[in-house]
């Protein structure tokens, strides 16, 4: 039995060589509310942190470009980078996970940029670890107690 659950949608992931124009979309046409900044030199990412909805239901958009765009991870390829789901124990989820034959990134379990405990389901698997995103890199993020309460 799954010792975790999945409660929904945390975060997309955007990517863009330039950020200015995600921005502009993002916040300026669509009118999303920019709620914080990230610069992350081993992530290779500087991205603006925007929500969508308020309280338990918000959803973050994260807008990135890389901040050499000749050096890897290559933020901005694919655009739809990743996406976020909450989890309700991340702890667990990554262990039976793991044991289960799913393949992370290198890195495990670590604050992500709103400052959750994450970790990232790689997009493709190998002979040790099978499983993966198919294609998809998937960021399990550790929900906070309200959220946890409002969607269990």
């Amino acid at each position: 039995m799954r010792p975790f659950k999945v409660l929904g949608l945390q975060q997309i992931a955007v990517g863009g060589e330039d950020k200015a124009k995600l921005r502009n979309f993002w916040v300026d046409i669509m009118g999303l509310t920019p709620t914080g900044t990230f610069q992350s030199e081993k992530e290779n990412v500087d991205e603006d942190i925007l929500r969508i909805g308020e309280g338990v239901n918000a959803v973050e958009v994260d807008i990135m470009q890389p901040l050499d765009i000749t050096k890897k991870p290559a933020v901005h390829i694919p655009q739809l980078n990743h996406i976020g789901l909450w989890v309700d124990d991340i702890q667990k989820a990554y262990q039976w996970l793991e044991e289960q034959g799913v393949r992370f990134t290198p890195g495990g379990i670590r604050k992500g940029a709103a400052g959750f405990d994450v970790c990232f389901i790689h997009p493709k698997g190998n002979e040790q670890f099978p499983f993966c995103g198919e294609g998809v890199l998937i960021e399990l993020v550790q929900a906070p107690e309200d959220v946890i309460k409002a969607r269990s």
